[in-house]
């Protein structure tokens, strides 16, 4: 007698199925709000990163499903859009400005000291997990430069004391100018 050799039987896993429940949650609700529009997939990544703070990689096959496109149409449009982390943030975004306005007002002198204090270059997370820093290129605030955002807090004039002074105040209440 010949032995029979067994052939896995493909089971097929939905898109999305590894994802926890409330990055699924916000995927399917970003989704089925924008889904009509023409264009709807960047309307969808702003509003699930506006949820949860970042596009988790295990939502793309859900998002690529739930469109019609391909994972690679998705992956390309997360890749090429600097705004879209891929990376979870920390409990405060810290924003920036690097635009030749606040430049020319100490801006460079303030990233470096930024990113020394911090512990992590543009893009990184201190090691802590309480702030993520990005760079920015223009928060509209030119004559009161150099500026950065904590979370969605405008400041102004802000030197390296008083960026310390940001940071340890847990960037909550610390007041915009």
């Amino acid at each position: 007698m010949s032995e029979r050799k067994r052939v896995p039987i493909p089971i097929r896993v939905e898109p999305g199925a590894d994802l926890p429940a409330a990055e699924r949650t916000a995927v399917l609700e970003a989704v089925n709000r924008h889904r009509a529009l023409e264009g709807a997939l960047l309307p969808i990544l702003h509003a699930i990163q506006d949820r949860l703070g970042w596009i988790p990689p295990r939502a793309l096959p859900l998002i690529a499903y739930e469109l019609n496109l391909s994972r690679a149409e998705v992956h390309g449009v997360v890749t090429f859009y600097h705004y879209f982390r891929q990376h979870k943030p920390g409990e405060h975004v810290i924003f920036l400005c690097r635009a030749e306005a606040c430049q020319a007002v100490g801006a460079v002198s303030l990233a470096a000291h930024a990113k020394r204090a911090l512990g992590t270059d543009f893009h990184g997370t201190s090691g802590d997990g309480r702030y993520t820093l990005e760079p920015v290129y223009c928060l509209g605030n030119c004559a009161s430069g150099p500026s950065l955002m904590i979370d969605r807090e405008l400041h102004g004039r802000v030197t390296p004391e008083r960026f310390d002074q940001l940071i340890g105040a847990g960037a909550a209440g610390a007041g915009a100018a």
